[in-house]
């Protein structure tokens, strides 16, 4: 039997397209004996509950990954033991470091991508079956690249991506592109998706934006939540809206919202390592009924929840868009 996915309904007197979760954050940064913050992981329905993979810094500051389990999709059970991927290439296996994973189901296995450490951020690829053993596969791209997220079918026979080429540092720019690949080694085809928006038309986007959880195919096309930047007199602000991608050539973008769905407001989302972030990394939905759960990092530090109902989405970015 399905596990129900993590559901709130709409606060009473809220008009927002999505609301938080009024127990938010679900994973405290400290949640393991060694961790300095929980933040930025990937969350995929399995068997009859919930499984992930969680992006844990521990209090050396290390980047790692780590597995979870839920019965709920709110109390979660982390593995304390990071996640080592089996890999016979040494090239390739050698651990330096690895964050923001993205978790997809596509036919028979779950693939992770994650920025990953081969001589600068690149995107990682592995896959597994039983959230056990994870079978890493090439780095989809050339340093430097973040925020590898996979689409949940073939498109036109190929396996498909996003991705947003970066630098070794806090970027301070960042278009999405799309990337197919025939057999998940090699990947070609790129085309660009969409670039910041203009200040004047949508300034919480207008610094650099990134793909977030796996995209959901509708009648529209492919819904796309993703994150954008501005850079304000105080540094970064991260918060998340969402666009329309065709459905046969999902880097062309038939719609893109103006206005944000959700942006650093409160304490949680405010305060921490990284503060004013909402990152999102992976959502729920349900099919029958049209909710959606996201799951988003808050100031690097802590995971939160966010809700909301797919066709109020598609609506308000149609609604809104800027495209």
């Amino acid at each position: 039997m399905k596990k129900q996915m993590p559901w709130e309904d709409r606060p009473a007197n809220s008009k927002d397209v999505m609301w938080r979760y009024s127990a938010n954050p679900i994973i405290p940064r400290n949640l393991l004996p060694t961790s300095n913050s929980i933040f930025n992981s990937a969350v995929v329905p399995f068997g009859n509950a919930f499984a992930g993979v969680f992006r844990c810094d521990d209090t050396n500051r290390r980047m790692r990954l780590h597995v979870g389990f839920s019965e709920d999709g709110i109390n979660w059970n982390i593995k304390e033991e990071p996640l080592k991927f089996i890999c016979d290439d040494k090239e390739i296996g050698e651990w330096v470091y690895g964050y923001d994973p993205r978790v997809c189901f596509i036919e028979d296995r779950y693939y992770v991508t994650w920025c990953n450490g081969y001589h600068g951020p690149t995107i990682g690829v592995a896959w597994t079956t039983d959230f056990e053993n994870f079978y890493q596969l090439e780095n989809a791209f050339i340093p430097y690249n973040r925020n590898g997220v996979m689409f949940p079918r073939k498109i036109n026979g190929r396996y498909a991506m996003l991705s947003r080429p970066s630098d070794n540092s806090h970027t301070q720019f960042g278009d999405i592109f799309y990337s197919e690949s025939p057999d998940m080694n090699f990947w070609g085809k790129h085309r660009h998706v969409m670039s910041p928006a203009a200040f004047e038309k949508s300034a919480w986007q207008c610094t650099k934006i990134g793909a977030g959880p796996i995209p959901i195919e509708t009648s529209e096309g492919w819904l796309m939540i993703y994150h954008g930047v501005l850079q304000s007199c105080n540094g970064f602000v991260y918060s998340f809206g969402s666009a329309i991608l065709d459905i046969d050539e999902p880097w062309k973008v038939k719609y893109r919202s103006g206005p944000y769905l959700i942006s650093p407001q409160t304490y949680y989302e405010c305060v921490g390592d990284v503060p004013n972030v909402c990152f999102p990394c992976a959502s729920l939905h349900d099919e029958a009924t049209g909710q959606i759960a996201v799951y988003y990092g808050c100031a690097d530090t802590v995971t939160g929840l966010a809700f909301g109902y797919i066709p109020e989405i598609i609506e308000f970015t149609k609604r809104t868009s800027i495209v």
